[in-house]
Parts: C-alpha cells; sequence; structure tokens
C-alpha cells in the first residue's frame, strides 16, 4: 500500500493532469490511495468569492464563481470523451451546493463560510481527475474524503476526531481494494458530525496523505512536487540551491519550524508514529531520486539557508522597570494566540524583549497594541530573516554582508539573524 499525493501544481493544466496515468501506471498492480488538491490556484479564488459574500457582495461573489464553473467545464471538456456528461452531472452538483450558500446572508463566523465554500476545489479537480484516469484504463474509486475524515468544528485549523476517521477508513475505504487498486480522494478537507465541511489548515493536503498512511499502515507516502526534491534553499534566491537526497523528521520539523517551504510539521508525526517513510519527488521527471524522509540519523547534511522577509520586531520595555517575569511572557504567548501570530525570534533581557514575527499588518498592529497593556512598545517594519542551518562561518558573512544586523542567535548548529 502507497499513499500518492499530487498537488495543485502537479494538476493546474490538462497538459499536467495527462502526465497522471504515466506515472501511475509504473506503480500497476500496487494498492494506492491518491490524494489530489484543488487545481492551481483555485484556492486563492475560491478565498476571493468567500471575502466577496462575507462582505455582503452576493453578485461579486456569483460572479467569480461563475469563472471557476467554466474553468473546470473548459477542463474536462478537453480531458473527457466518453465519461463528460456524466461527469459534468456530477460537477453541477457541487456547483449547486456553492451557489445555494451564496444565495444566502452570512450569519455566522467568516471561518465558518470559508471552510463550506473553498473546500469545493479539491471536489472539482478530483471529480474531474478519477473520470478522466478510469477513462484511460486507471481504474479507480472516487471517494468524498468527507464522508471518511470526521474532525471538530475548528473551522479552518479543524482537529481530526482520529477513532472515528480510523473506523471509517476501515470500512469504506479498505473494502474498496477488493474490485480496484486506487482510491482516489481529496486532500485538505473533512466534516464535522453534523456534516458541515472543515478545512485542516496549513499544508492540509500532504497532512491527509499522512493520516491514511498512518491508518492504512502504508509502505511509503510520495508527494509529488514540480521540484527535484527537498533543496537547502529557496532556487528562485540562490541559484546554486542543490537537492537534499535524505532527511530525517526531525530535521524535517526544525526546517519546517524557521519557515523553509518543506513539509509541515504536523504530517510528520502520523509517519513518524509509524516509521513510515515519506518521499517528495519529481511530477515532472519521475525519475529523478528526489528526497527520502525518515527516522534514521544523518550525518554531513549541507547548510540549509532558509529567508523571510517582512519581518516585524516589537520593542517590548517594561513599564515600571520590574523584571520580564512569567507573568509578561504568559500574557504575551496568550496576545500571540489570539492574534494567531507565531513569532520567529524572541531575546529577552531584565526589563525589556524583543520579537520578530512576520508583518501581518492588522494583526501586528493589533498585538502591537495589546501588548501596551504590559510594555511600552515600539515597532520597526521591513526586516529580513535569515536562519541557516549547519552553518559556516564563512557563509554566515557572505548572506550578511552589506547587512546591519539588528539581532542575533546562535547555536553550535543554527544561527539566525535579523537584519536591515
Amino acid at each position: 500500500m502507497k499513499i500518492f499525493k499530487f498537488g495543485g501544481a502537479s494538476v493546474n493544466s490538462v497538459e499536467r493532469i495527462q502526465q497522471l496515468p504515466g506515472i501511475l501506471k509504473h506503480y500497476e498492480g500496487e494498492k494506492k490511495v491518491v490524494v489530489i488538491s484543488a487545481m492551481g490556484k483555485t484556492t486563492n479564488a475560491l478565498e476571493k468569492i468567500t471575502e466577496a459574500f462575507f462582505n455582503n457582495q452576493k453578485d461579486a461573489a456569483l460572479q467569480l464563481f461563475e469563472h471557476i464553473k467554466t474553468q473546470h467545464l473548459n477542463t474536462a471538456k478537453y480531458l473527457l470523451i466518453t465519461t463528460y456528461n456524466e461527469t459534468y452531472e456530477k460537477l453541477e452538483q457541487l456547483f449547486t451546493e456553492i451557489e445555494w450558500a451564496l444565495h444566502d446572508k452570512p450569519v455566522r463566523e467568516y471561518d465558518y463560510y470559508y471552510d463550506q465554500i473553498v473546500c469545493s476545489g479539491e471536489l472539482f479537480s478530483t471529480a474531474i481527475i478519477s473520470a478522466y484516469l478510469n477513462e484511460k484504463r486507471i481504474v479507480n474509486q472516487w471517494i468524498d474524503v468527507r464522508d471518511i475524515f470526521r474532525t471538530n468544528d475548528n473551522f479552518r485549523e479543524a482537529v481530526i476526531e482520529w477513532d472515528i476517521t480510523n473506523k471509517n477508513v476501515q470500512q469504506h475505504i479498505k473494502p474498496v481494494f477488493a474490485d480496484c487498486d486506487i482510491v482516489l480522494t481529496q486532500g485538505f478537507i473533512g466534516a464535522t458530525d453534523e456534516n458541515e465541511s472543515t478545512t485542516l489548515g496549513r499544508e492540509g493536503s500532504d497532512y491527509t496523505a499522512a493520516v491514511f498512511a498512518n491508518m492504512m499502515d502504508a509502505e511509503s507516502v510520495i508527494i509529488w512536487k514540480d521540484v527535484e526534491g527537498v533543496m537547502n534553499a529557496d532556487p528562485k534566491i540562490f541559484p546554486s540551491a542543490k537537492v537534499i537526497s535524505e532527511l530525517n523528521y526531525d530535521e524535517v520539523i526544525e526546517m519546517a519550524y524557521y519557515g523553509a517551504q518543506v513539509i509541515h510539521p504536523k504530517t510528520i508525526k502520523p509517519l513518524q508514529n509509524k516509521e513510515i517513510p515519506l518521499f517528495v519527488k519529481c511530477f515532472l521527471d519521475p525519475s529523478l531520486p528526489g528526497t527520502i524522509i525518515h527516522d534514521k540519523n544523518i550525518k554531513h547534511l549541507p547548510s540549509i539557508i532558509v529567508l523571510k522577509n517582512n519581518q516585524a520586531l516589537l520593542h517590548l520595555h517594561s513599564k515600571d522597570f520590574s523584571f520580564v517575569g512569567e507573568h509578561e511572557m504568559s500574557r504575551l504567548y496568550h496576545f500571540f494566540a489570539e492574534n494567531k501570530i507565531t513569532p520567529n525570534l524572541i531575546q529577552t533581557g531584565a526589563v525589556s524583549l524583543v520579537v520578530s514575527t512576520d508583518d501581518k499588518s492588522e494583526k501586528t498592529d493589533q498585538l502591537a497594541g495589546e501588548a501596551t497593556a504590559l510594555f511600552d512598545v515600539q515597532v520597526e517594519k521591513g526586516l529580513t530573516l535569515l536562519t541557516i542551518r549547519h552553518y559556516t562561518d564563512i557563509l554566515l558573512s557572505e548572506l550578511t554582508e552589506g547587512k546591519q544586523i539588528v539581532l542575533k542567535q546562535q547555536s553550535p548548529v543554527t544561527v539566525q539573524v535579523l537584519m536591515r
């Protein structure tokens, strides 16, 4: 049993979807759960629809949704021959669900409507791709993952109810493999026990794949991307960046924590629990070895560089010159949680501390405003945070040349520099 996950970039055009049969035929005869994301920028477009709807701009929301409908129907027309009419009816049913919602007026919180609308992208893409693969004799069974993944009602960051979901997997997914080798389903989404759609938060599709792997005791997970594998730096910024052939779970979590666009930590845990390896492979050239992520110790890793722009630095100073203690830190972290802000760098002194975060404009300003209850606050924006794992002094010097260092933290493995 293998779990495959294809992200939005892997299915963002007719040409890329047409590459799927070749990849899947390479693994012919093996049981697979194939998790697929929304096509291309569909999620972004659905987010704009949600914003228009929530701001009572019904006509604008419906017009934007019409564009999404047209895109998906055109994709279906290019790909499908014998099953187009059947797929058209299925898509129309899915479209109607969203259009009914858009004709209502918002009476609940934004995150609720976000999940009801945005979840549709994965349903549209998988309906088309499932039909296309069946036409190409890649026999598969389409499953609505909302019937399988039970979650709580923490919309946009829903938590999977593990026992119920596992029971659903055993009862409704495993039996499908008696008739075919592929279950094709959606990533990123689930549903509450009241059948309200939910989304699983950042990198939810990768997490979906990991949960299936855990519950089905999979041999491995393969995440198909449009890059050669996990790289030691962003190649758009650092042209000399290279693929890292092998990583362990801890290293990937560290990289993600510092902001590298790799695998989200919540994806790793279900795999680590059962020592299931994760492969990151290139959709554009499946013959490339990619990256394997597992639980073994790895030595001699290259320097891993993460650059985060648009940083805000909050300078917080005790109002009465009392020590910054547990009470103040506890309140500060409460502010972080309330505003859904993650601190990237914290440095404390006796009566002051500084915090670097991603500058999310209104949220950053709101955090600064709330912190004035405890501190005198100054905010500096437009900074850059450089993180190097497995650094060398020479590399650090090269990457900070000509920059003014505002803050620096260093350990034997990792160095972080906030700079102008």
